[in-house]
Order: structure tokens, then C-alpha cells, then sequence
């Protein structure tokens, strides 16, 4: 099963994209977007940049979890990861957004 972006809306009207892989774990987490054009937007951005582990950074949470930020050409970070127990997990974490973005399906919650 393919991966998928699923668009929802947060209690304070925000809305936001997770990126599913096929397995239904959420690999990738947006910011909130004021508007509903403005977070497909960031979906296209999450597929274009997705193919470079450049635009990956790798981080260290402060009780030294692991995760991740994808970020666009402009330096914006246009997702981040869950935490990660280990560099390995994040790097596999990382993978998999690589593998999933760019052919990844549009599950449009709030149709």
C-alpha cells in the first residue's frame, strides 16, 4: 500500500497535513496553514523537496530522542518527524518520506 497525505482541521481552525506511509504511521507532521490553499501548497512542497536528503535535518531532542525536519529551498521547514529512540529510526524515518512523498495520495478529511 502506497503512502498518503491526509489533510484534517485543528480545533482553532488551522489546518494541517500528516504524510501516512502504507502501513498507516504517520511519518511527517505540517505546521497549522490559516487556509486550506495555503496547506496543499505545503503537500506540493513536502513532494518536490522530499527527494533530497539535503533538505533533511537531522536533530537531537533535549532528553536526546531523534528526529526530523524537511525544510524547502527558502530554509522553511514544511514538516518534522515523531521522536525517534535512535539515529537509525530516524534515518529509516527519513527513508520512507523519500519513498513515500512524491507519488503519495490526497485523503482530504475535512471535504
Amino acid at each position: 500500500m502506497a503512502g498518503k497525505f491526509e489533510v484534517s482541521q485543528r480545533a482553532n481552525g488551522d489546518f494541517q497535513f500528516n504524510l501516512k506511509a502504507g502501513n498507516g504511521q504517520v511519518i511527517l507532521s505540517s505546521q497549522g496553514y490559516s487556509g486550506k490553499d495555503a496547506c496543499l501548497g505545503g503537500i506540493e512542497s513536502v513532494r518536490k523537496n522530499a527527494t533530497s536528503d539535503a533538505n533533511f535535518e537531522r536533530l537531537d531532542a533535549k532528553d536526546g530522542s531523534k528526529y526530523f525536519s524537511l525544510k524547502a529551498g527558502n530554509g522553511q521547514v514544511i514538516g518534522s518527524s515523531q521522536m525517534y529512540a535512535d539515529a537509525g529510526g530516524r534515518d529509516n524515518g527519513i527513508r520512507s518520506v523519500m519513498e513515500n512523498a512524491p507519488g503519495a495520495a490526497l485523503d482530504d478529511t475535512t471535504a
